[in-house]
């Protein structure tokens, strides 16, 4: 055999048993950088759910502070509501606001025993006729209280006047509910 026969057979020889040793490292190379390409996809599918799901969560999380934010302005109102009913508690409790309570053609009848909330005729007494209404002036032509009775009307008023500054007064004194 010729010996460059021989260099031959040794040089494909080298080359297989190079590439029998090399193949596995380039099957794992090969593996590892599909599995690294198989890694880096279910990242990204991951993390686009993640932030599906952080947007949706968002969403609701802003329209549960709109509805808390509603309810709590529906609560003020209620609140409020409360407060302004209380203090007319307050005032028919005081009999300062009996006339309310007594419709116009049972005034006569009640005119002593109201806590002296006949103001609305002393004012429509006290008002210059062209200020009087049509039901000032009935009224008016019609009351033959005596002037005594009439100054009662005046004092009682400056009482409920009296009384609305002390309402106030106390009021600000008192922390205010939140």
């Amino acid at each position: 055999m010729s010996t460059g026969l021989i260099i031959a057979i040794v040089v494909v020889v080298l080359l297989l048993i190079g590439l029998l040793v090399l193949m596995p490292r380039m099957r794992a190379k090969a593996d590892e950088r599909k599995a690294q390409k198989e890694l880096e996809s279910r990242r990204e599918r991951v993390a686009t759910e993640h932030r599906e799901t952080a947007s949706a969560r968002a969403g609701e999380a802003d329209r549960a502070e709109q509805e808390a934010e509603i309810a709590q302005q529906k609560a003020r109102a209620q609140r409020a509501e409360a407060e302004q009913h209380e203090s007319e508690a307050k005032l028919h409790e005081r009999g300062l606001a009996d006339e309310q309570l007594v419709e116009d053609h049972e005034r006569d009848r009640f005119s002593g025993v109201t806590g002296g909330n006949e103001t609305d005729r002393a004012d429509a007494d006290e008002r210059p006729a062209g200020d009087r209404t049509d039901d000032d002036s009935v009224r008016s032509e019609g009351d033959e209280r005596p002037a005594a009775r009439q100054a009662t009307a005046r004092d009682d008023n400056t009482e409920y006047e009296q009384g609305r500054e002390d309402e106030r007064a106390a009021e600000e004194r008192e922390p205010r509910r939140q």
